[in-house]
């Protein structure tokens, strides 16, 4: 990875022969289009989706999502793969992320993300597909989403992107220690207490079903086990 510290060789030549998107990588390095092309289609649309999630606004993602990628084609002379290309472009996200919350909570601009997978391509939060649900099933699950977003809105900085990375990028506690400049332990700890979070934020849907619906959404909840879905399982990751 092109940042603290230079990888050694063995290192460089590990993740070029498994990541292919590290291979593209040392092609734009080559000047190469096609291979950045490949990348931007590769990645954009689950950037936007995790940036949408930091910042809450999707027209504000595409613009930082457009950062991200040009700071990667800017550090193609200097980019050696000490990590995943994937870690790597979300170690830069997450950085132009954070400075983008900071100028949005000076100018009091910070808004709450409810957003649906529709405007974020971000299926992974969708407990069931469209396809075959009942009109009234369809608005339980729209008003489960956006509970369940709203909590995610509630956790801290690394909080927030640590969950967004084991749930879309599917990354382990050492990969997302690379993203947010932490241990794998030190990952491990923060999305034990992102899990109580949000298991507290939504203790109020679950407890009293405040919703239009009555107690649908604790009904959903129960059932869909929809906690669980935007959580990632300590299983998956030792």
């Amino acid at each position: 990875m092109a940042s603290r510290r230079d990888p050694s060789r063995s290192t460089m030549a590990r993740y070029t022969a498994s990541d292919p998107d590290v291979r593209l990588m040392l092609r734009v390095g080559e000047d190469d289009p096609a291979a950045f092309e490949e990348l931007v289609r590769r990645h954009q649309d689950r950037l936007i989706a995790v940036l949408t999630y930091q910042v809450g606004r999707r027209e504000l993602a595409e613009e930082l999502a457009q950062e991200v990628f040009l700071r990667v084609y800017r550090a193609r002379k200097r980019y050696a793969p000490g990590a995943k290309f994937s870690t790597w472009l979300y170690h830069i996200a997450t950085n132009i992320a954070l400075n983008a919350r900071r100028r949005m909570a000076r100018k009091k601009e910070v808004r709450m993300p409810i957003i649906s997978p529709d405007e974020t391509g971000a299926h992974a939060l969708d407990p069931v597909a469209a396809s075959g649900a009942m009109p009234t099933r369809v608005a339980d699950r729209q008003e489960l989403r956006s509970a369940v977003q709203a909590a995610i809105a509630t956790l801290g900085e690394r909080q927030r992107m640590a969950v967004m990375l084991a749930k879309f990028e599917h990354l382990g506690y050492a990969e997302i220690g690379e993203v947010l400049g932490m241990t794998a332990q030190g990952v491990k700890s923060l999305l034990a207490r992102a899990r109580e979070n949000l298991r507290d934020a939504l203790e109020p849907y679950l407890d009293h079903g405040i919703a239009p619906t009555d107690q649908t959404l604790s009904l959903s909840l129960a059932e869909d086990r929809s906690i669980e879905l935007i959580l990632p399982d300590e299983a998956d990751h030792d």
